[in-house]
């Protein structure tokens, strides 16, 4: 709050405005965001928001969807299933679809809560301890389309729920559909990636991961993103794959080697965007060649789908920390540390910012090094913009807003 006698100009006023007088908009751009409110939640959320009106929704692993006021962190409603929710919402009309941990696909009032229908799968599954997400739906000409643990990618009919067509492939289906030319694309975790056609789910072509000696199914655990003719997705060989959008050839690839890529890409003028898991980089790449524009070194995983807020790449860190980054040349502008990550950091990391000798990521007790890594606030779930505000969720459960 500004001070009575206050002059007209503060410090960092003047910055911005001799900024604008140069023709510059970089210092309000790198503003350090600030928390807007906090709300708590029973269990992780992987869940990514979405917002529609005065309302931001998302689900989380205490077996509730949310819908929270975007403004207050006030809870509007919550609704209760019978599994984790580790499917990001969608919104069609007066609805809101997701998928949960119990097997069912959900449409809600997005208004009141009110169940509209629900659909029953075959039944969902974990894959092992990093299969972080269930498949979230996406709605294209009055049918949802969504992935299941029971192997199949569903088509449903939006306002009834009613199964139109299901295709069964070989692995569990955590990847998030997506819908170009009438032609349903996403993967599986039998290492294929299948193209269908939208209307009658009948197979147009399917990608056979390469697999690697470790990983030689090549598992494909997130969504692809498909720009013009293209379709980008990477897996768990430790590739990240350019496919043809018609014909589902390669374009090319590149060998992560020692990582899987699980982070679904952002596309940026002209670049890719994305995070590694093992390696801990974050990479910058042209999308037609798959050139490296630059690398960020990281000290954990990137698994949420980084976003544009403004002139500023945005994304989440398994590290509890939210970075803000020049897409043009990779710096740090600034970074948001949950609270948790602040406190129990050095439980992890030494004072130069690397793992602890006493922390090994995939020893005999990898399961208790997962679960303080998971303590810090890890941010799994991809941040939603809206104006100058950015939500997301984090691994304690907190759902967070700050303003930037």
């Amino acid at each position: 709050m500004k001070r009575k006698n206050a002059p007209l100009y503060s410090s960092i006023s003047l910055f911005i405005l001799i900024c604008i007088c140069c023709g510059t908009l970089t210092a309000i751009a790198q503003t350090p965001a600030t928390m807007a409110w906090k709300f708590p939640t029973g269990a992780a959320i992987h869940s990514s928001p979405v917002s529609n009106g005065k309302m931001v929704y998302f689900g989380s692993g205490d077996q509730h969807l949310y819908a929270l006021d975007k403004n207050s962190g006030k809870m509007e409603w919550k609704f209760k299933t019978n599994g984790a929710v580790h499917s990001s919402p969608v919104i069609n009309e007066q609805r809101v679809i997701f998928s949960s941990g119990d097997g069912y696909v959900y449409a809600l009032d997005k208004i009141s809560g009110q169940l509209i229908w629900k659909f029953k799968t075959n039944g969902e599954k974990k894959y092992d301890t990093w299969d972080y997400y269930l498949s979230s739906p996406i709605v294209n000409e009055q049918l949802v389309y969504i992935g299941s643990g029971d192997s199949s990618i569903y088509a449903l009919d939006v306002t009834s729920g009613k199964k139109q067509w299901a295709y069964k492939t070989g692995g569990s289906v955590h990847a998030d559909p997506v819908i170009k030319d009438k032609t349903v694309l996403t993967g599986s975790y039998d290492g294929f990636f299948y193209a269908l056609d939208s209307k009658s789910g009948s197979l147009k072509w399917k990608f056979k991961t390469v697999g690697d000696q470790y990983f030689p199914k090549g598992e494909i655990q997130k969504a692809a993103i498909v720009q013009d003719s293209t379709v980008f997705f990477g897996s768990r060989d430790f590739n990240i794959y350019a496919l043809d959008l018609k014909t589902g050839t390669g374009k090319w690839n590149m060998k992560e080697i020692g990582s899987w890529i699980i982070a679904s890409p952002l596309f940026y003028k002209g670049n890719i965007y994305f995070g590694t898991s093992d390696t801990h980089r974050f990479y910058a790449m042209k999308a037609n060649s798959g050139t490296i524009k630059w690398t960020l070194p990281l000290n954990m995983r990137v698994y949420g789908t980084a976003i544009m807020m403004g002139t500023e790449l945005v994304f989440g860190c398994f590290n509890g920390k939210v970075y803000f980054v020049d897409p043009e040349t990779g710096k740090i502008n600034s970074t948001f540390q949950t609270e948790e990550s602040k406190s129990r950091y050095a439980s992890i990391y030494d004072e130069t910012d690397h793992f602890r000798k006493d922390v090994s990521l995939y020893g005999d007790n990898y399961l208790s090094v997962e679960k303080k890594i998971l303590a810090l606030g890890s941010i799994l779930s991809t941040p939603l913009t809206d104006g100058r505000m950015l939500y997301f969720g984090d691994s304690n459960g907190f759902f967070y807003a700050l303003h930037k």
